[in-house]
């Protein structure tokens, strides 16, 4: 027998609890909006009445007449409902080659026009929105006896949904000079 004792366990150093790769999950913060609520009520509203659609037609072979119109103006309305989302979060279709190979200076000066005809354009189509649903109340729905100025009112809410976001990015953007302005597909700060 050897008077030898057993080593003692070896003590982990601090290079032996280090991993290459440490995975950490990241809070994240979704924000929901008044317009995101209203374009999912909408969508799943739309959802059920497509449904409905298939089902009296091909399942019980005697169709609602009125689902085909009312399926008709709920995507209208979630168009441009889901338009004012896209407004504020600016992921509209956009070329960002030209401002991205500028200089600073001109490349503000351009996100500052892009910002201004974008709020132009949006209040002429608010402004003639109403138009529409001023003069649509007199006609009334193939299917249904309502006011067409009820689908156009829709629209309306949706122009002036993404009016508003506009304002608030060009009043974000203008107080930062058009410095930082953010890049389609990146959501800007909370705007409420």
């Amino acid at each position: 027998m050897s008077d030898r004792t057993a080593d003692p366990a070896p003590q982990a150093g601090p290079a032996e609890n280090q991993r290459l790769i440490v995975a950490e999950d990241e809070e994240i913060v979704i924000r929901h909006h008044f317009e995101d609520w209203l374009a999912f009520a909408l969508f799943w509203l739309l959802a059920f009445i497509v449904f409905l659609q298939f089902f009296t037609r091909y399942i019980l072979n005697d169709s609602l007449a009125w689902t085909e119109e009312i399926a008709r103006y709920g995507l209208m309305a979630l168009t441009f409902i889901g338009a004012a989302m896209v407004t504020r979060r600016n992921s509209h279709i956009a070329v960002v080659l030209l401002t991205e190979l500028l200089p600073n200076g001109p490349a503000r000066l351009l996100r500052a026009a892009i910002d201004l005809i974008t709020l132009v354009f949006l209040t002429l189509l608010a402004y003639f929105s109403v138009l529409i649903v001023q003069r649509m109340q007199f006609q009334r729905m193939t299917v249904i006896d309502l006011p067409m100025s009820l689908v156009y009112g829709a629209v309306s809410v949706g122009c002036f949904l993404m009016l508003f976001r506009q304002l608030w990015r060009v009043w974000r953007n203008g107080r930062d000079g058009w410095r930082t302005s953010d890049l389609p597909g990146h959501e800007p700060p909370a705007a409420d």
